[in-house]
């Protein structure tokens, strides 16, 4: 049996995929001078060169091409292999995962402790972002697997569908609003607690009361600010279902019935299909079966 070891193997895959000693040194919480130690010894293993390091950058050769889809390979075996002995607590590693704060406020919890459950030995480091945010990091390699609403300006090979989830208007009980349907003069008298400048659901919200000039946005990258502000009744929101549900079933919000909203969000997870471990790949499925639970068809259903 060869002595090369899976350390070595994740070494050279990881800086293979990140093109960087130091970024795969902090995916496998080691040190830049370990991860240069366990390529080098691969490569004296082998008799031959595996990349090429040139002034910061990292290049594979020929060869390192070759021996990185046999790499994956057995790596991905050995995945298998623990989840077909259904061991999987033998899973070790770091998840990277971002998320949108719509999800923070409605099956965050849920999805954190089912995948505890199921990986007691995954350690997880969260990023909560703007969906935008959260792509740029998707594709610099910060982020292992983004859950975030669309459009997306770059495709992930790896997307799962995490459901629609409807918009609606709240306001505290402390506005005193009477009116359950008001029209569009009577909400602009307050102010539109909403989202950042840069999302799809502030762009809509800005052109549907474009006439009205009396409209008075005020955006917030920070959605739990929003909901908090809303709750102190100082203005009205319009804020996905899931997010306060809680809130209308305590009455500390009240729905109104405005007959327009922007347009349902749309959540995908997403992840790069073709460098994605198992416990990614579950982490993505685990994601989906959560989100099934709070999406606008389940609350339909219910």
């Amino acid at each position: 049996m060869a002595s090369i070891n899976i350390k070595q193997l994740e070494a050279f895959v990881q800086v293979a995929d990140l093109a960087s000693f130091r970024k795969a040194a902090a995916v496998l919480k080691t040190t830049q001078p370990n991860i240069s130690t366990r390529i080098a010894r691969l490569e004296e293993q082998l008799g031959q060169t595996l990349m090429e390091r040139d002034a910061g950058s990292v290049r594979l050769t020929q060869t390192g091409v070759l021996l990185l889809v046999k790499a994956r390979a057995v790596l991905n075996g050995l995945d298998d292999f623990i989840a077909t002995a259904n061991a999987s607590g033998l899973f070790e590693g770091t998840l990277r995962l971002g998320v949108t704060e719509m999800i923070v406020h409605s099956w965050l919890s849920e999805y954190l402790g089912a995948l505890r459950s199921q990986f007691p030995n995954i350690k997880v480091e969260l990023t909560v972002d703007l969906s935008t945010n959260l792509t740029i990091g998707l594709f610099n390699h910060t982020i292992d697997l983004a859950l975030q609403s669309s459009p997306f300006n770059q495709q992930s090979t790896g997307e799962l569908d995490l459901g629609r989830y409807t918009m609606v208007w709240v306001a505290s009980p402390a506005l005193e609003i009477t009116e359950s349907a008001p029209n569009q003069s009577s909400l602009c008298q307050y102010p539109i607690l909403t989202h950042a400048r840069e999302t799809t659901p502030y762009q809509q919200l800005e052109t549907h009361f474009a006439s009205e000039p009396k409209t008075y946005l005020v955006p917030s990258t920070s959605l739990g600010a929003c909901l908090r502000m809303t709750l102190e009744g100082l203005g009205v929101a319009c804020l996905p279902h899931t997010m306060v549900a809680e809130e209308l079933k305590k009455g500390t919000l009240n729905q109104l019935r405005y007959s327009w909203t922007p347009d349902h969000l749309s959540f995908k997870a997403r992840f790069h299909a073709e460098k994605a471990p198992y416990h990614l790949r579950e982490a993505a499925q685990l994601a989906q079966t959560i989100a099934s639970r709070y999406t606008t068809d389940s609350v339909k259903a219910n």
